[in-house]
């Protein structure tokens, strides 16, 4: 069994459209990929049309983002009714901040000199409710300021740098309880991309258990091999579910491809016996 069970489309921030992900999927040997687009589950039903196609388990998703002690925590649903309205309704006031944000980011790159840069990652963002700080990164790549998106993210959209924008997300207890509503499984999405001490890891998961959230991403694109070791440790620790994911967004921009990530250890229970 290969899972995968986090990746990204053009209906947010990844580079290929849901069907072109789900097909990528099914050629590197994933029998089970969940598509887990930012805030957002409309690439859901052609991923579902073209994984009956192909022959693989399409586990739908989304990936919601979070606000948690002044930094952006993602928590990721598995399993999830994407039809479901309260769901719906939460993603819909997700994205309306989202729209606020892109705006603010664009005026804080114009005053630090870069012109018409909202303009610019909009053309780079097929859904317009989507602007994401990866489609300004993009854009300033494309004019030749920057050599790659994460040279970008260092001198202008992290946390301190010009385009840097703090904005208030979901609260942790809404996400996990609109995952709960539409029937799916909450994970913590990459722990270790979060800038977190070892205090306030040890918080966001105290919370996260206390609202019902099942299950952390312990082998992650973002995870190196201490890191990995260091969430399985976790999740034995406090009894959660393991999840395995690429966070594939395109080849360029993704350190591992689809269904390429190492595998879970074999002691943890995995994520995916809750439906596969």
């Amino acid at each position: 069994m290969n899972a995968d069970l986090h990746c990204h489309s053009t209906v947010s921030d990844g580079w290929l459209a849901p069907a072109d992900v789900v097909r990528r999927a099914a050629a590197n040997g994933v029998t089970h990929l969940a598509l887990t687009d930012h805030d957002e589950v409309s690439g859901l039903d052609e991923a579902l049309a073209v994984a009956r196609e192909v022959g693989i388990t399409l586990v739908p998703g989304v990936e919601i983002s979070v606000s948690f002690r002044g930094d952006t925590v993602h928590v990721v649903g598995l399993g999830i009714d994407h039809r479901n309205p309260e769901l719906l309704a939460g993603l819909a006031q997700v994205r309306r901040g989202r729209a606020e944000r892109a705006k603010r980011i664009g005026e804080a790159l114009e005053a630090a000199g870069i012109r018409d840069a909202l303009a610019g990652a909009r053309t780079f963002a097929l859904n317009p409710e989507l602007v994401s700080r990866a489609h300004f990164a993009r854009h300033l790549v494309a004019t030749g300021l920057m050599p790659d998106v994460n040279t970008v993210f260092r001198h202008y959209l992290a946390q301190g740098k010009p385009g840097y924008v703090a904005h208030e997300w979901a609260r942790l207890e809404d996400a996990v309880g609109w995952i709960h509503d539409a029937g799916g499984i909450a994970v913590i999405a990459h722990p270790g991309r979060y800038r977190f001490s070892d205090a306030d890891l040890d918080a966001l998961f105290d919370a996260f258990a206390a609202c019902g959230g099942e299950a952390v991403e312990v082998v992650s694109g973002a995870h190196s091999q201490a890191e990995a070791q260091k969430f399985a440790s976790l999740a034995r620790r406090r009894g959660l579910l393991a999840s395995r994911a690429s966070d594939f967004h395109g080849e360029s921009e993704s350190a591992v491809d689809l269904g390429c990530c190492e595998p879970l250890p074999p002691d943890l229970l995995p994520v995916w016996s809750r439906f596969a």
